[in-house]
């Protein structure tokens, strides 16, 4: 009786043992199976792609039908994305985060500026390292502008001749300030002023600077060499201007956030918030010429060959006052003009910003008590149009402008201010840079 009982337990046991097996062998069939059975039926497979946010407006009869490369200061992230659902089409990975400005290459380079982990000087837009990222996200190049005297910050751009341009702060202590500038206040222990510097990235050598400590002017101080009538002398930089509208004050006394380089006429344009100007430099300079009021092909050396936006900012009772703070200012290929990004929005109405396009001047000729304003060619307002900080706008090649709105996303209106297309996410977005679907730059990514 043990014995049959004993030989039952052991047939059982064998058919379970088998059952098992059979079992476990059909599971590792259909897990290799399944990824066709979801090919075959999209329906039920998963997602694979990540949405930056929501497509408010889509109107396929006004859009231009181009990608768009999204720089999210507020998560730290550069993506490319589409338009009709704002799918993630390639994402960059960063070794820090952004320092606000990113765009693609011709070669498929991405040109980001990133902060430095160890900075020692922290205004809003701070940065401290500039790198060219290969499309695999190898680091091809890397630099480091990050001290306690100097930080990179805010915008970089690429020049024709492969050299890259970098925005950085450069502080004087305020005794220095005070004692060889003639500056008029003393809040602060340091304060930054603007400089630019050009890097060959072959060689690591800053081969051209500009420093707005050499072009300033003061009434301040008559003991001082840069002792002035500020409305005699609208080249010149007051360094003790200060906009009633500008509600603190930290160090930072100047502020500038975004570059544009002229090629046809090797000119620098700077948009400088704090001042809610553009100032106009002369790139033909050499260093040495940058740092005097003579020389290049307008003999004025550093000295801004051009300004406009706030007359105010140089004591000039002419003109009309068009900028209430403003970010990034490009010139529209092809044309004469540029767009720019008015935060602070109509006349001193805080709530509502405004996108310029505006006339540039045949000839650079900045005149004392004269209007020097530019002619306004086209703008673009909205009640709900409003970012107090970042922002930008780009003019696509269908004649539609691309607007980022820095605490919103993006719109894009064609030339009779229809909107075509919005974009809301989640981030901060410091600008939006369009890209054609059939750009040989697009090339070097899997879209």
């Amino acid at each position: 009786m043990k014995l049959n009982l004993l030989c039952i337990l052991l047939f059982f046991s064998v058919l379970i043992s088998c059952s098992d097996e059979t079992l476990t062998g059909i599971e590792e069939s259909e897990q290799e199976e399944n990824p066709d059975v979801e090919e075959e039926n999209p329906a039920t497979s998963e997602e694979t792609y990540e949405l930056a946010g929501e497509i408010e407006l889509y109107n396929q009869e006004l859009i231009e039908d181009s990608y768009v490369l999204v720089n999210d200061a507020g998560f730290n992230r550069v993506y490319l994305m589409n338009k009709n659902n704002a799918e993630i089409l390639h994402e960059w990975e960063l070794e820090s985060g952004i320092g606000n400005d990113a765009e693609l290459l011709a070669n498929g380079q991405l040109l980001v500026s990133l902060i430095d982990e160890n900075k020692q000087i922290g205004f809003g837009g701070y940065a401290g390292k500039i790198q060219l990222i290969n499309p695999d996200n190898a680091i091809s190049w890397d630099y480091t502008i990050s001290s306690d005297t100097e930080i990179s910050h805010h915008d970089v751009e690429l020049l024709p001749n492969g050299n890259i341009l970098v925005l950085v702060w450069e502080g004087k202590t305020i005794e220095d300030a005070a004692q060889n500038y003639g500056y008029a206040y003393d809040l602060d222990e340091r304060i930054f002023a603007e400089k630019l510097v050009e890097i060959n990235p072959e060689t690591n050598e800053i081969v051209w600077q500009w420093s707005a400590w050499d072009h300033l002017v003061q009434d301040n101080d008559d003991s001082l060499p840069n002792y002035g009538l500020v409305s005699e002398n609208p080249n010149r930089i007051n360094l003790n201007y200060r906009d009633a509208l500008q509600e603190a004050h930290n160090g930072d006394i100047m502020h500038a956030n975004g570059l544009e380089y002229d090629a046809e006429n090797d000119l620098i344009l700077m948009s400088v918030n704090f001042y809610s100007e553009v100032w106009v430099l002369d790139h033909s300079t050499t260093t040495e010429e940058a740092t005097t009021s003579e020389g290049g092909s307008h003999g004025l050396g550093g000295d801004l060959i051009y300004r406009f936006g706030n007359p105010e900012a140089y004591g000039n009772t002419q003109g009309t006052r068009s900028f209430y703070h403003n970010h990034g200012i490009n010139i529209i290929p092809d044309t004469n003009s540029a767009l720019i990004y008015v935060n602070g929005g109509l006349s001193n109405n805080n709530d509502q910003s405004v996108v310029y396009e505006l006339q540039l001047p045949e000839n650079y000729n900045l005149l004392a008590e004269t209007d020097n304003e530019l002619e306004q060619l086209w703008s673009f307002t909205d009640i709900n149009l409003f970012a107090p900080k970042v922002s930008g706008a780009f003019r696509l090649p269908n004649g539609n402008t691309l607007i980022t709105e820095g605490d919103y996303g993006c719109w894009e209106v064609t030339n009779d201010k229809q909107v075509a297309w919005k974009f809301k996410g989640e981030g901060f977005f410091w600008r939006a840079y369009p890209y054609q679907k059939d750009s040989a730059i697009l090339t070097n990514f899997e879209l």
